[in-house]
C-alpha cells in the first residue's frame, strides 16, 4: 500500500503501558556481551547494585517474556510496508533521569516526520515514556529506512555530512562481537528474521544475517560508560547515531571518541572491513 502522508502525520499518537524487571535489563546487558571473558562484570550482570544502560530504553517492555508476535510488517497510520523493505537508519535517546531495573511506564507514540528521498521514504518515530507518577523518563526518536517507499510527494528532509573535529580522536575503543550475538540479542524483542534466518537475510539483499544496528548501538554505549564516564550509567545524558553500514556477528567495532567539554562526538567502524563506517552523525551527552 502507498504511504500516505496526511494519514500518517495527522492520526493521533498510540499510547500504551509498558513494564520490565531485573532479568529483562541482565539479558539486554549480556545481549551486549557484558559478563564474557574473566570479568563478571556484576554492575551489568548481577542484581544487587544492578545499574541499567540508556539504550535499555530501546527494548523495555519488547523481550519475549511480553508475549509480542512476530512481525511481518511495520504497520502504522499511512503506512503499511513488509520488514524486507525496511532498515533501521537513525536512532536517539534522551534520558531524563537514571532508569530503575524494575519499573513501569507510558509509552507515547507518534510519526514525527515523513521524508520522501525518491527511491525510499523515512518515517521518523517518537516515543516517550513516563513513569507511573507522571515522571518523564526516556525520549526516542527512530528513523526508519522504508526501501521503494519513496515518490509520495512529500519533503526530502535535512541532508547534512558527517563531521567529526579535524583531530586525532582523545580516545578510541574498541569492541568485537561475538558469533551468535545477534541470535541473543533478538531475545530483547526485535525478531526481525533478517537477524537470524540466512535465507530471508540473503531475500534482503544481504550475505547472511546481520547484527542489528540496536545492539552496536548499545555495544557503543556500555563502551563509552566504562571508558569515559567512570562506570557510571546515570551519566550518559543522550546518544545519537546514524546506522552507515552493517556488523556482521563475530566482526569488531572501532569506536574513536572525540571530546568537547560535555559533548562526546563519535565513529564507529569495522576493523575487519578497513574500517568501512557504521554508525555515523554520533553524538553523546554527559550529563552530573
Amino acid at each position: 500500500m502507498p504511504i500516505d502522508l496526511a494519514a500518517a502525520l495527522a492520526a493521533p499518537p498510540t499510547t500504551k503501558t509498558i513494564s520490565w524487571t531485573t532479568r529483562d535489563v541482565l539479558l539486554y546487558h549480556l545481549s551486549l556481551g557484558a559478563g564474557r571473558g574473566a570479568d563478571p562484570q556484576l554492575a551489568w550482570t548481577f542484581e544487587r547494585d544492578l545499574q541499567v544502560l540508556p539504550t535499555f530504553a530501546m527494548v523495555a517492555g519488547q523481550g519475549v517474556s511480553a508475549g509480542e508476535p512476530q512481525p511481518t510488517a511495520l504497520r502504522l497510520a499511512g503506512c503499511d510496508i513488509d520488514l524486507r523493505r525496511i532498515l533501521h537508519a537513525a536512532q536517539a535517546v534522551t534520558v531524563h533521569r537514571a532508569l530503575p531495573p524494575v519499573g513501569e511506564a507510558t509509552v507515547t507514540t507518534r510519526v514525527a516526520d515523513l521524508w520522501d528521498k525518491g527511491k525510499a521514504a523515512v518515517i521518523v518515530l517518537e516515543h516517550r515514556a513516563v513513569s507511573d507518577a507522571g515522571d518523564p523518563l526516556w525520549t526516542t526518536r527512530m528513523q526508519i529506512w522504508a526501501r521503494g517507499e519513496g515518490g509520495f510527494g512529500g519533503e526530502p528532509g535535512p541532508s547534512d555530512v558527517a563531521a567529526v573535529p579535524d583531530r586525532e580522536p582523545d580516545l578510541m575503543l574498541e569492541r568485537r562481537t561475538f558469533a551468535d550475538q545477534a541470535l541473543l540479542y533478538r531475545l530483547n524483542g526485535d525478531l526481525n528474521p533478517l537477524h537470524a534466518d540466512p535465507e530471508f537475510a540473503r531475500s534482503a539483499g544481504f550475505a547472511g544475517p546481520i547484527l542489528h544496528g540496536l545492539c552496536s548501538y548499545g555495544i557503543v554505549a556500555r563502551a563509552l560508560v566504562e571508558e569515559v564516564l567512570d562506570g557510571d550509567a546515570a551519566r550518559l545524558g543522550s546518544l545519537e547515531v546514524r546506522f552507515a553500514g552493517t556488523l556482521v556477528p563475530g566482526e569488531t567495532l572501532r569506536i574513536r571518541v572525540w571530546r568537547d567539554a560535555d559533548l562526546l562526538h563519535l565513529l564507529a567502524t569495522c576493523v575487519e572491513r578497513d574500517d568501512v563506517p557504521v554508525l555515523t552523525h554520533a553524538t553523546a551527552r554527559i550529563t552530573g
